[in-house]
């Protein structure tokens, strides 16, 4: 690590948990972000400042500006671009160290599984079920860590799925095929600090899994009731009848 970076990171060195071992791990690692809306955009900016390796940005949307009241990667004279490329140059100009990768174009199930398989870890920040589906069962074949979370209104949730475990839930085991015509932000709202409060969730227990370092939300569904600013915690246990664990475990056993 050389003498920028030691500076750059200095407040990570410092902690009993992460020192320079730790985070010099961290900048080997490659996370694939999917989705850079209001979620994915703190993402991707603490995920880049914190100095993980390789940040891999997926979505095919472009900016508009009923985006920016949320979507803090972005600005306004950047309506109209992509927005992985608008949140790579965010993500530059606050670590230039960091390699960003970006995917701007819709993935159909083998480009899925083609960028989850190159990741150490994966972080949905997609707005709708199809995506989240197509994600998990990537992540379920390939065996990589998931963090998921959503943002709605004054709600949001975020939940750490170990893929990588035979006796792990997954998002099927929580969300099952009917569940696509749910609310979304554009026809119901949401407040703007929400995504961020759950984006930086996200970062922080991707971070965590990426470093072994405390107790992640594995397993453990964490729901935000903003308006009441109340916390709620949900075990998750995997589903008996869900095809995707089924297979797995007959797989690792």
């Amino acid at each position: 690590m050389n003498p920028d970076q030691l500076a750059r990171y200095s407040r990570h060195i410092s902690l009993p948990e992460m020192g320079l071992e730790t985070q010099e791990k961290l900048l080997s690692q490659r996370a694939l972000i999917v989705g850079m809306g209001g979620l994915g955009s703190p993402v991707a900016m603490y995920l880049a400042a914190s100095g993980v390796g390789t940040l891999v940005l997926a979505d095919f949307d472009h900016i508009e500006l009923s985006n920016l009241q949320r979507q803090i990667a972005h600005t306004t004279d950047r309506i109209g671009e992509l927005k992985t490329h608008s949140a790579r140059d965010t993500c530059r100009a606050l670590n230039p160290d960091v390699r960003i990768e970006t995917i701007d174009y819709a993935l159909d199930d083998d480009d899925v599984a083609d960028a989850v398989a190159a990741a150490d870890i994966v972080i949905d920040c997609s707005d709708n079920f199809p995506t989240r589906f197509a994600v998990n069962a990537a992540c379920v074949e390939t065996r990589t860590p998931l963090v998921s979370g959503a943002a709605i209104r004054f709600d949001g949730q975020v939940c750490v799925l170990r893929c990588d475990k035979p006796d792990a839930p997954c998002y099927r085991c929580l969300y099952q095929d009917g569940d696509e015509a749910a609310e979304t932000c554009s026809r119901i709202g949401v407040l703007a600090p929400v995504v961020g409060v759950i984006g930086s969730i996200q970062a922080l227990e991707a971070i965590k899994v990426l470093t072994d370092i405390g107790d992640t939300l594995e397993s453990r569904l964490l729901l935000l009731d903003g308006r009441a600013m109340q916390w709620q915690e949900i075990r998750l246990r995997q589903d008996p009848t869900c095809p995707l664990c089924q297979e797995r475990t007959a797989k690792a056993g």
